[in-house]
């Protein structure tokens, strides 16, 4: 399956860079009783892999200083397809997807440019993962070793683009993470942990990244990266895909827009079913850039999810490979990850060859498929309608994003809540939540979260409290009162902080009395 990329190979050099080592997760649990929860302090140890020569003597608790980029030439890349992950056999996530890539790309010699660095994976501390996630009942229940080899892939990307090793960075992994919420009870959109967020926490625990950008290309609505930003008007979440009337997870919509203190730091753009390359970059130009420009995050990161691609078995858009490419370009997002993307032999070779090149600064125009004619797919006159209404409505709200969340702050008193409904589709769970955020005059507040879970004759009820990274002294002590006091609550079988200011996770085991910290 040659795509003809010409005068490619003759820019070949040497081999790839390389990074190393990998170590396992090791955790300590000891058994205590409730009103002594307090005074345990359990340690995981580390599984991240620091150069010696640059990272030597840094502060344990001080963030990292990100290095220049501007004088960074290549475009850093991991491959990981998860051999030994699946949902079964025949299931369209599978190794698959990233086989044939791989394959096609070092047929064709892009593995030896001397614009591309090639990176080893490692495994995601435990840490990483309760950053982000209540996993349910714990870490290593819902991140198998391909999970936390997935997430922790991306973490070594992160740490070469903030040492100026590279100047982007591609992470072509699966399984894919973009539909895991704070809570995790099992698999849903084919994911179970969000590797997208795991990489956003570690990038504001360890280098000091406060505004970070990230935008969604994956043609299925990313639910579950909204849900864990929705709080954080330090996030600006930015998601492109197919109408939530028509395909899954059946959300997306305009009226999305963040909790009240992060108002229109969600950017939902729901698409009609067959939209081309026309309309995706119109919304782009129109909607995406200007929104991008005023926010000015540190980063932007892009959930580079391939499904829009109109051979894709799993939805009903028009995009093609050229199409992508020339989005990459113009984004120019600091970090890509993959997300989905079906279409295992006629799109995914080519539209990540496309990616790639794009991402390198290279010639991507010769990259198509074989059957792709210009003009074959043309934008409807009511569709490119329905777009600029869109994004008319989008515009309006970014513009009003103050006065809008002033208002919404109004409305509510010492506390905000919310109550969700939410479907496992894999796992065949039905979830029921009820958010409470503690409306802070002084932060974002604490968040805590009900979460009772129905699966088959089994219910599982927990209890999550989450402290922000720039909580005050306030709320951070107020959020730890509070999970100490959920535990002696009968009803609840798990309990949890996530602490991130102190950088402290918890987990409580009721049955068994154990309090696991990492």
């Amino acid at each position: 399956m040659k795509l003809g990329l010409g005068k490619i190979k003759d820019a070949l050099k040497g081999g790839a860079e390389k990074n190393a080592e990998t170590e396992k997760n090791e955790l300590k649990e000891e058994t205590i009783k409730p009103d002594k929860v307090e005074e345990v302090a359990m340690k995981t140890k580390t599984s991240e892999h620091k150069s010696e020569d640059v990272l030597k003597n840094e502060p344990e608790n001080e963030p990292m200083v990100p290095a220049d980029r501007s004088g960074a030439k290549k475009t850093g890349l991991i491959f990981f397809p998860a051999f030994d992950w699946a949902i079964s056999p025949t299931h369209p996530e599978r190794e698959e997807r990233l086989l044939y890539t791989r394959d096609q790309i070092f047929e064709e010699g892009l593995m030896d440019l001397p614009q591309i660095a090639e990176y080893k994976p490692r495994l995601a501390d435990f840490k990483d993962i309760a950053r982000v996630h209540f996993c349910v009942p714990d870490i290593k229940a819902q991140a198998t070793t391909p999970h936390l080899i997935a997430s922790g892939s991306c973490l070594v990307l992160a740490d070469a683009l903030m040492r100026g090793e590279v100047k982007n960075a591609f992470a072509l992994v699966r399984p894919p993470g973009h539909h895991a919420m704070t809570v995790s009870h099992g698999n849903r959109g084919f994911c179970n942990i969000n590797n997208e967020a795991i990489l956003v926490e570690y990038l504001r625990k360890k280098y000091g990244i406060r505004r970070i950008a990230i935008v969604d290309t994956d043609v299925h609505h990313g639910d579950g990266t909204q849900d864990i930003f929705y709080n954080d008007p330090d996030v600006l979440f930015i998601s492109f895909h197919q109408d939530g009337r028509t395909i899954f997870p059946g959300s997306g919509f305009t009226n999305e827009l963040g909790g009240p203190k992060a108002l229109c730091r969600t950017i939902n753009i729901p698409l009609p079913p067959g939209t081309p390359d026309e309309g995706i970059h119109y919304v782009l130009d129109t909607l995406v850039f200007p929104i991008l420009e005023d926010f000015k995050p540190e980063l932007v990161l892009n959930s580079a999810g391939q499904d829009n691609h109109y051979t894709d078995p799993l939805a009903n858009m028009r995009f093609s490979t050229q199409g992508y490419a020339k989005l990459n370009e113009k984004l120019a997002p600091d970090m890509a990850v993959l997300e989905g993307g079906y279409a295992i032999q006629s799109a995914l070779p080519y539209v990540n060859t496309g990616i790639i090149l794009a991402m390198a600064g290279l010639d991507y125009s010769c990259v198509k498929e074989p059957d792709f004619r210009p003009g074959m797919f043309v934008q409807a006159a009511r569709d490119r309608r329905v777009l600029e209404e869109v994004v008319a409505t989008q515009l309006e709200n970014w513009k009003n994003r103050d006065r809008l969340v002033a208002a919404e702050v109004a409305k509510h008193g010492e506390f905000y809540r919310r109550k969700k409904q939410i479907f496992y589709d894999t796992d065949m769970i039905q979830e029921f939540q009820e958010e409470t955020v503690r409306m802070c005059p002084n932060c974002h507040g604490y968040v805590t979260i009900d979460s009772h879970a129905h699966r088959s004759i089994n219910d599982t009820r927990i209890f999550g409290v989450s402290v922000p990274i720039y909580a005050c002294d306030r709320c951070q002590a107020e959020a730890r009162a509070e999970y100490r006091k959920r535990l002696n609550y009968p009803e609840y079988e798990y309990v949890y902080l996530q602490d991130k200011k102190a950088d402290e996770y918890k987990e409580f085991d009721k049955r068994t009395k154990k309090e696991t910290s990492y």
